[in-house]
């Protein structure tokens, strides 16, 4: 098994996997003032915690977009691991052939996502990560990253929402009681959750027209298991795709 670490904007994903299973996947919150052995330390009480020995790993990759904390964990992670850790980035091979205006500023939980998607999965393909931003990513029938769209993401929407307007309170984000809400929080739940379902159905159903072909579309990302339930389109839902892209990387890459 290899241990896998996705940096993000508000979480690191922190998980065990190998071509049988994941083992386990655990999120931090992403603190930019924590120091190398903090890291180590969280790392190690993760790893106690479901009973895996470091000896048990054979190694590890980090995909980051933060990247003042990127060197941070890397070394943290190899005072826990005694070994190298591969960063993707550039001079790892990824069998991504990025279609974009400037491939180095895409970022590396995207390069994961579109690795695992097109190893799993058929072409031409769409895959919705639904974390702090919601981005769109899109692979052709020739395996081609083609480009997407990032929008907001449905905390950010909701905080924004809330922040601006003094009469609305802030809420969770579960299903209101009914489609059309009777009371504030019931309007402002249904508009999150509808809104967003509504807003992936048709940037899906626009994509196809532009590809004029059907797409297999994938979700993923910690906010999903929330929004695709409400899509009408057909998706597959798969929590462990950055990992698995991660792992498929890491093959890839390792002597």
């Amino acid at each position: 098994m290899i241990l896998a670490i996705d940096i993000g904007n508000t979480n690191i994903v922190v998980g065990c996997i190998d071509r049988e299973k994941t083992y386990f996947v655990e999120r931090l919150s992403t603190v930019r003032t924590k120091t190398e052995l903090e890291y180590a330390i969280d790392l190690k009480t993760v790893l106690d915690i479901y009973h895996i020995k470091k000896q048990d790993i054979e190694g590890c990759i980090i995909s980051s977009v933060v990247p003042q904390i990127t060197n941070v964990a890397k070394l943290a992670a190899e005072k826990i691991l005694k070994k190298e850790v591969m960063v993707v980035g550039p001079g790892l091979k990824t069998g991504l052939n990025i279609m974009l205006d400037n491939p180095g500023e895409m970022g590396a939980d995207r390069v994961a996502d579109a690795v695992a998607a097109m190893t799993f999965y058929p072409v031409p393909l769409v895959i919705v990560d639904m974390g702090t931003a919601t981005t769109v990513s899109v692979v052709d029938e020739k395996k081609r990253f083609m480009g997407g769209m990032i929008l907001p993401g449905v905390r950010v929407s909701l905080d924004a929402l809330t922040a601006r307007a003094s009469q609305l309170s802030g809420i969770s984000i579960e299903e209101p009681k009914r489609l059309i809400g009777r009371n504030t929080v019931d309007c402002m739940k249904s508009g999150i959750l509808y809104g967003n379902a509504a807003a992936v159905d048709g940037i899906i159903d626009r994509i196809e027209e532009n590809l004029g072909q059907k797409v297999t579309v994938i979700a993923t990302g910690g906010m999903s298991k929330k929004i695709i339930p409400h899509c009408k389109r057909d998706m597959i839902r798969d929590p462990d795709l950055l990992l698995k892209g991660l792992l498929v990387i890491y093959e890839k890459n390792r002597s």
